[in-house]
């Protein structure tokens, strides 16, 4: 792996202690040198709607898309809501795949990771945020699934992860994924 790769790190929870934060700067810290991560805030986006995108979009939809459009890969962090994905996660990511035959998101390899206090990790949100995948043309990258239960007990009073065992499976996982950006970016 020749240069540094930019992720741009989408993490699905606005709460302030959130576990899906903790989780992407735990990852942050475990990546392979040849990633660069970056979280790209979602909270201030305005709601979507398409009336919006005549004249002059929002300021906060054309900064979020242009901190999405230059990374070179996707990764979201993700808590599950009914099942689903968090309103504002959904959210950006319809601000991101506008105007139509503009999205952000085209052709970006990408990845996947819940993060539950239940003991599922997530696994409904998981999902759900693949299947948008497949009309964004994110190819996501299949294995190793991560769905991480029970968060609530990975990490100590200042946010740090202190589970071995997970960060060894964190490790696995950035690795992983650096090997599928650099597949994509070879494909294209």
């Amino acid at each position: 792996m020749s240069n540094t790769r930019k992720v741009a790190v989408v993490v699905g929870s606005l709460r302030k202690a959130s576990y899906n934060r903790m989780m992407a700067h735990a990852l942050a810290e475990v990546a392979p040198s040849s990633l660069q991560l970056e979280i790209v805030e979602i909270g201030a986006l305005p709601l979507y709607n398409q009336d919006s995108e005549t004249g002059t979009p929002p300021a906060q939809w054309v900064s979020f898309r242009q901190k999405v459009k230059p990374a070179d890969a996707v990764l979201f962090v993700t808590p599950e809501y009914n099942r689903s994905v968090p309103a504002p996660l959904k959210n950006a990511i319809d601000v991101g795949s506008r105007p139509y035959g503009q999205s952000v998101w085209d052709g970006k390899p990408g990845a996947v990771m819940s993060v539950s206090p239940g003991a599922i990790g997530g696994f409904g949100a998981n999902h759900h945020l693949r299947q948008s995948f497949v009309f964004l043309n994110v190819p996501v990258m299949q294995q190793p699934e991560a769905y991480i239960g029970g968060a609530a007990d990975l990490f100590d009073d200042n946010g740090k992860l202190k589970s071995d065992s997970t960060r060894e499976f964190l490790k696995k996982f950035m690795a992983s994924f650096a090997a599928w950006i650099e597949k994509c970016a070879a494909a294209r």
